[in-house]
């Protein structure tokens, strides 16, 4: 049952869109997050301490893909990436739920705004199709296809 549950998982990682996969590994992280903060205040540091190594697991894929050039905010999102990525690892030094429940409190809302983020792109209408010329073809030349751009 579990090569079943991988294989369905890794093929859904590999046919979703960036959007969709940067919102998905949003949800992870604070899932993963919000386990370590319940296990830490249960005592179990061993469960909190592998929840909080994949948190910082996404956190590194998150850090190493961003370019930070691409738009204004992308140095302050490394900063806070790699703020909580010494935060998390600082929770798992010291097993507190608190520090946990902050980083949770950082990632959530950033989740969320990922989340509209990406709604927002679902909804915005398509850029229209031009249709180009043939590679190759000179301007106006007949390209052999008629109109439609078939034989």
């Amino acid at each position: 049952m579990y090569d079943v549950r991988s294989r369905y998982l890794a093929d859904t990682v590999a046919t979703v869109g960036p959007s969709r996969l940067l919102t998905m590994l949003y949800d992870r992280m604070v899932l993963d997050v919000e386990r370590a903060e319940k296990a830490l205040q249960a005592g179990d540091k061993v469960e909190a301490t592998q929840q909080l190594a994949h948190a910082q697991d996404i956190l590194a894929e998150l850090i190493s893909s961003l370019d930070v050039g691409a738009w204004d905010g992308g140095p302050g999102l490394m900063s806070i990436y790699t703020f909580l990525l010494s935060e998390l690892i600082e929770t798992s030094m010291t097993g507190s739920a608190e520090r946990a429940a902050a980083c949770r409190e950082i990632i959530a809302p950033l989740r969320d705004a990922w989340h509209e983020a990406a709604a927002s792109l679902a909804t915005a209408p398509a850029a229209p199709v031009v249709p180009t010329q043939r590679f190759g073809a000179e301007p106006g030349a007949s390209t052999g296809l008629g109109v439609l751009g078939v034989g």
